[in-house]
């Protein structure tokens, strides 16, 4: 394999666990019990997983009220979006 296809892989996998954690923390949020931490999310979504972070928030419909996710994901998931489109193409 070659280094996009590793590249490829990692930014699949990375926003998948974006898209578990928010849904994983939704769950937990629910039921009281202990969270995954902010600081958790924000370094799952810069280290490749805005935009699956981003989904999740919207899909779950958790952590939609704060300001720094409401904007702060999509913008992020944005630059990703641009940096992932200028490797590959």
């Amino acid at each position: 394999m070659d280094g996009r296809t590793y590249l490829v892989l990692f930014f699949a996998v990375m926003n998948l666990i974006g898209i578990i954690i928010m849904g994983v923390d939704k769950q937990r949020a629910k039921r009281h019990q202990f969270r995954i931490s902010e600081r958790t999310l924000w370094l799952v979504a810069i280290f490749g997983g805005a935009i699956g972070s981003t989904a999740g928030m919207r899909y779950f419909h958790h952590k939609t009220k704060h300001v720094q996710f409401k904007w702060g994901f999509p913008i992020l998931a944005l630059v990703e979006l641009v940096i992932y489109l200028k490797i590959f193409f």
